[in-house]
């Protein structure tokens, strides 16, 4: 069906429903003389009159009376069609897959399960956990969270948590018989619980800051990790130093279960970030998910 022909059953509809040619001009914010012209162009496509038309008055004829019958429930199927799609727009619903490290995971993503499907009980979410620095895009996920040093610079990113700071701790029982690093070249003389990137299999390098002076330091150790829950309890079993993010080990330095040290050499660095490709229009689901983070983190 061309445009002018739909136009034309459109017009036809409004004059049946208004009994005037006036006031269906009026909504279709036609003139009256077009509407006139669209009826006699449909009625000579058709080859048959569909509207009686008096100086006061217009009405159908049993042909239009068909013909208005079923472009009812044509039109009626159409604005429901339309009505659906703004629906969805409000009520998010849909597909969603996130890709977050581990970390991540716990801090934002495993407190919030259960709450944002009662929530939201339309959207089947997708969380992947991955340590692997995945190209969100090319992964086909619609979203992820990355501490704010690993962005891509074509992101859109949300802020979910305050800086962070690095902490160096080992127990209380380490230290028994050892002295407290005061300096960083001083955990040379340490046992240190180094951990080992999963993207690549590369020992992460301690990295220290104070003023103008950054210094990385390869550890030594006897003990390497690449999960950092299994740093933690090594460094509570005394195994020997560890360096995490503040907030992973705050609990256990208020309880005296850690000791921290090296703090004023221990660099801060931006945060966590949600983050999704640029995009005009961002989907109702993804909307939904990061305020719903956004609102809890």
């Amino acid at each position: 069906m061309r445009g002018s022909e739909f136009t034309e059953l459109k017009a036809f509809s409004a004059i049946v429903e208004e009994g005037s040619f006036v006031r269906a001009a009026a909504r279709l914010r036609v003139s009256p003389p077009a509407l006139s012209q669209s009826i006699r162009q449909l009625e000579a496509r058709v080859g048959v009159r569909l509207l009686n038309r008096t100086t006061r008055s217009v009405s159908p004829t049993a042909a239009g009376d068909t013909l208005f019958a079923r472009l009812a429930v044509a039109f009626g199927e159409l604005d429901g069609a339309v009505a659906d799609i703004r629906a969805a727009r409000d009520r998010p619903a849909g597909s969603l897959r996130i890709n977050v490290p581990r970390v991540a995971a716990v801090r934002f993503i495993a407190p919030i399960l259960g709450e944002f499907q009662r929530a939201y009980p339309d959207i089947a979410l997708t969380v992947i956990v991955d340590d692997m620095l995945t190209d969100i895009v090319e992964g086909r996920f619609d979203a992820g969270i990355r501490l704010g040093e690993r962005l891509e610079k074509d992101m859109v990113a949300v802020k979910l948590s305050e800086d962070l700071q690095m902490a160096a701790v080992a127990a209380p029982a380490y230290f028994e018989n050892r002295a407290i690093p005061r300096h960083p070249q001083d955990l040379h003389q340490h046992r240190c619980i180094k951990f080992q990137w999963p993207s690549g299999g590369n020992i992460y390098r301690w990295e220290f800051s104070r003023g103008k002076r950054a210094l990385e330091i390869a550890v030594e150790g006897s003990l390497t990790v690449n999960e950092t829950d299994l740093m933690l309890n090594a460094a509570l079993d005394g195994a020997g130093i560890a360096y995490m993010i503040d907030y992973q080990v705050r609990p256990w330095i208020e309880k005296g279960k850690l000791v921290r040290f090296l703090e004023a050499w221990s660099p801060s660095f931006p945060g966590f970030y949600l983050y999704h490709p640029s995009a005009r229009h961002v989907p109702p689901a993804l909307r939904a998910f990061i305020d719903f983070v956004r609102e809890r983190s």
